[in-house]
């Protein structure tokens, strides 16, 4: 009966997991709408927090750009030693171009964004929400017939899109820079082969798509860290927990949408060949 009993109690939790997860989903989508569709009435209406907005720009930026540039420049050592170690062994070493450029800007700028967006931009949101939520100002507002998406959320939302625009690009640059001194530097290949290899390959496609990938990463990311923080319960305990929900489904779902954009990128766009 015992393992029977624990079996039930199993099924149970997992039932209710799922119908959470299903719930967090909808709330989710709903606050996506909701701060999307505030955002673009209010500005046509002359009603937008635009104040609240370049506050917030400025916050995200200040915390943000120093880190990012100092993830970046190690990222690009990192991917310009494996791949020049590898193409050296194969004898392709007038690819290395073309192999660091492309991956850092399909890959490594949008990821390394939507990390920073999520952990110091993501967890700052939340911990602001969350304490406002604790404090009962966001019941406040409510009350007073404000509305805490359009007045929180939604500047928020837009910072954070054109901050993570800007960050991708930023991220890029400084990798793909970082790459070409350190194999241009070492005499792997000379400065004109790195950058043929690169122009040969690459196409404006693959910083467009760096660039909708910056902006839908920083767009989950602040709707995930905004729904946590407008959610928090318990007091200051309630608040940490909220953060650490908040980076954790960021980083997940921001993995999840990065295969999917990358699949469809490489079966919907022709591939460049040299």
């Amino acid at each position: 009966m015992s393992s029977v009993a624990t079996a039930r109690a199993t099924v149970g939790d997992l039932q209710g997991r799922a119908r959470a997860g299903i719930v967090t989903g909808g709330e989710l989508v709903l606050l996506a709408y909701d701060s999307l569709y505030g955002a673009a009435e209010d500005i046509i209406r002359r009603n937008f927090s635009w104040q609240e907005f370049f506050f917030q720009a400025w916050f995200m930026v200040r915390v943000s750009l120093l880190p990012t540039i100092l993830v970046a420049i190690p990222f690009g050592v990192i991917v310009s030693v494996q791949v020049g170690g590898v193409a050296s062994q194969i004898g392709a070493t007038s690819f290395i171009g073309a192999v660091n450029g492309i991956g850092v800007l399909r890959q490594g700028a949008p990821l390394v964004t939507s990390l920073m967006i999520a952990g110091a931009v993501g967890s700052a949101i939340t911990a602001d929400l969350g304490a406002r939520q604790v404090r009962e100002e966001i019941d406040a507002m409510k009350v007073m017939g404000l509305s805490p998406v359009r007045r929180l959320v939604a500047p928020r939302v837009v910072a954070a899109i054109v901050v993570a625009a800007l960050l991708s690009a930023v991220v890029a640059t400084t990798a793909i820079v970082t790459g070409f001194a350190l194999v241009v530097g070492s005499g792997d290949v000379s400065s004109g082969t790195y950058l043929s290899g690169f122009v040969s390959f690459g196409q404006p496609t693959d910083l467009l798509l760096a660039e909708l990938k910056a902006v839908l990463f920083g767009f989950i990311a602040t709707i995930v860290a905004a729904h946590k923080g407008l959610n928090a319960k318990g007091g200051p305990k309630g608040v940490a927990d909220a953060v650490n929900q908040s980076v954790v489904l960021s980083v997940i779902l921001l993995a999840i949408v990065n295969v999917g954009l990358t699949q469809a990128y490489v079966m919907l766009v022709p591939q460049r060949i040299a």
